[in-house]
C-alpha cells in the first residue's frame, strides 16, 4: 500500500514555480526566498506566518508603511470611480498631483511626465535634455544606478547590472563622490574635491565639449548609499552648467522625505537642479515614475508623445494620499530624527565589529560597508550574506548593495519608530556576532 503523498508548503510550491515559470535573472535574497503574504505597517507577514520587521521596504519604496489604511482607502474610492484613463485624457488626480509636485520640488521645477517606474522616468528625462539642449551627451557617474532599459542601463555605472553587450551611445562616466574608497586617495576635506573639478576635463577630453546633461543621484542607491561631501554638487554642477548642460536629480530612492527634514534629497545639497525624476516612496508601492522640469524644459519636449498606463488615476491616487500622509504626519522630520537616532547606533556597532569599515548615508537611507581589512579595504560579501541570514533567523529583513556586493543598506518605512530601530540595531549586533 502506497503511501499518502506530502503536499507542497506555499513556500516550496512557490519555490518551484519560480524555477519553472519565472526567468532566473530576477533573483530573490536569502537561500530559501521568502513568500510574503500580507503586511501591516513597518511589518510583513510570510506564508508560514512568521512575522519580520521590514528595514528595507521593498527597496524604500513602501515609505509610509505596509496596508496604510489612508493610502488605501484613496486607492479604493479611486477604483470605484474609474481604473484607467491613459494619457490620452485628462483626469482629476493626475493634474492634482501634479500641482502638488510643483508645490514641492525646489526651484522653478513646475510641469510633470507620469510613467510607470523609475526606468522610465530616467529615460525620459534623458531624452528631454537632448531634446533641450540639442546635444547628445550626457555625464553620468561610476557607481550609479538609473535603472533596467538599455539607455538605463548604459547610465548606469555597475557592469553586474549592465546587459545586451551594445551600450546605448552618448554616455561618458565621472568618478563617483567615493569619500571611503576615493579614486584619488585623498581624503576629505583635504582633497580638493577632485572628484568633483575632475569632470571639466572629462568633459574636454571625452566629449566634443557640447553636453546635453548631468544625471545623478543624491545619494547613489544600489552604489551603496555612497554620500557626497556637501560641497560636490555645486561644483560639478556649475561645471556642467559652463559647458551649457542640464542638471537631472535622480530622486528615485532619496526623494519624498527619506534623507530627512527635507522633501528632496537634493536640497541638503544648496543645487537647483533643472528636472527631477520620482518613483519608489512617491505611492507607497504603487507603480509610478514622474519627470518633473523647468516649463521651458519641458515644453522641449515636442508632440506626439504617449504613456499607456503613465499618470493613471489610481496610481495618482495612491500618490496624493501617500504625499499627504508624509505631510500631516510630518515624516521628513521623524526620518531625520530616526535616522540620527540609527546613525548613533550604527556607529557603536563600527567600534565593535572590525568587519565594519564605513558607516554612511542621511535620515532613513544607512549603509554599513563591510571589509576583511580596515586597512586595505579588501571588501567581505561573504559577511554580508552572513549577516543577512542571521537577521532574516532573527525576524529582521534588511537591503544590500554596493558594486561588490558588501554593502548592508537599510531603509526602514518613514514612519519607524525609536522601539522599530532599537531592535533593528539589536538585531544587527546579534547578526554581526556570528558573522
Amino acid at each position: 500500500m502506497s503511501e499518502t503523498p506530502t503536499m507542497p508548503t506555499a513556500s516550496s510550491d512557490a519555490q518551484r514555480k519560480q524555477k519553472e515559470f519565472l526567468w532566473p535573472c530576477a533573483s530573490t535574497y536569502y537561500e530559501e526566498p521568502l513568500v510574503l503574504e500580507r503586511g501591516e505597517g513597518m511589518w510583513v507577514f510570510d506564508d508560514k506566518g512568521n512575522r519580520y520587521l521590514d528595514c528595507f521596504g521593498g527597496v524604500l519604496t513602501v515609505s509610509v508603511g505596509h496596508a496604510n489604511e489612508r493610502v488605501n482607502r484613496a486607492i479604493v474610492d479611486q477604483l470605484g470611480r474609474i481604473s484607467h484613463t491613459s494619457t490620452l485624457y485628462l483626469n482629476e488626480q493626475v493634474t492634482e498631483l501634479a500641482e502638488t509636485i510643483a508645490r514641492i520640488t525646489p526651484g522653478r521645477l513646475s510641469k510633470t511626465y507620469f510613467t510607470n517606474s523609475g526606468t522610465e522616468a530616467d529615460e525620459t528625462a534623458v531624452v528631454l535634455a537632448r531634446l533641450y539642449t540639442g546635444r547628445q551627451e550626457i555625464i553620468a557617474l561610476r557607481h550609479a544606478y538609473h535603472g533596467r532599459s538599455m539607455l538605463a542601463m548604459s547610465a548606469g555605472g555597475h557592469a553586474s547590472w549592465r546587459h545586451g553587450g551594445t551600450a546605448v551611445a552618448g554616455f561618458k562616466h565621472a568618478h563617483a563622490p567615493y569619500c571611503y574608497r576615493c579614486p584619488f586617495n585623498a581624503t576629505y576635506p583635504d582633497c580638493g574635491m577632485k572628484c568633483a573639478t575632475d569632470v571639466e576635463e572629462l568633459i574636454q577630453t571625452t566629449t566634443d565639449g557640447q553636453i546635453a546633461g548631468f544625471i545623478a543621484e543624491p545619494i547613489l542607491g544600489v552604489g551603496g548609499f555612497i554620500t557626497p561631501p556637501k560641497e560636490y554638487f555645486s561644483e560639478v554642477v556649475s561645471i556642467i552648467r559652463r559647458y551649457g548642460g542640464i542638471f537631472i536629480a535622480d530622486e528615485v530612492q532619496t526623494g519624498w522625505g527619506r534623507t530627512g527634514d527635507r522633501w528632496c534629497g537634493i536640497e541638503h545639497w544648496d543645487v537647483e537642479p533643472d528636472v527631477m525624476t520620482f518613483a519608489k516612496g512617491m505611492a507607497n508601492g504603487s507603480p509610478i515614475g514622474a519627470t518633473t522640469a523647468r516649463p521651458e524644459i519641458a515644453d522641449a519636449y515636442p508632440g506626439l508623445t504617449f504613456s499607456t498606463f503613465g499618470g493613471n488615476p489610481v496610481t495618482a491616487a495612491a500618490a496624493r494620499a501617500t504625499i499627504r500622509v508624509i505631510e500631516e504626519d510630518d515624516l521628513p522630520r521623524n526620518a531625520a530624527v530616526m535616522g540620527a537616532h540609527l546613525r548613533q547606533g550604527l556607529e557603536a556597532l563600527k567600534e565593535k565589529y572590525p568587519v565594519i569599515g564605513d558607516v554612511r548615508g542621511m535620515g532613513l537611507m544607512q549603509a554599513i560597508e563591510c571589509v576583511e581589512d580596515r586597512t586595505t579595504k579588501v571588501p567581505a560579501p561573504k559577511a554580508v550574506l552572513k549577516v543577512f541570514e542571521e537577521t532574516k533567523k532573527r525576524g529582521v529583513l534588511i537591503g544590500k548593495g554596493g558594486l561588490y556586493g558588501n554593502v548592508i543598506r537599510l531603509g526602514p518605512p518613514l514612519i519607524a519608530s525609536r522601539s522599530d530601530i532599537d531592535h533593528l540595531l539589536e538585531v544587527l549586533d546579534q547578526a554581526f556576532a556570528v558573522a
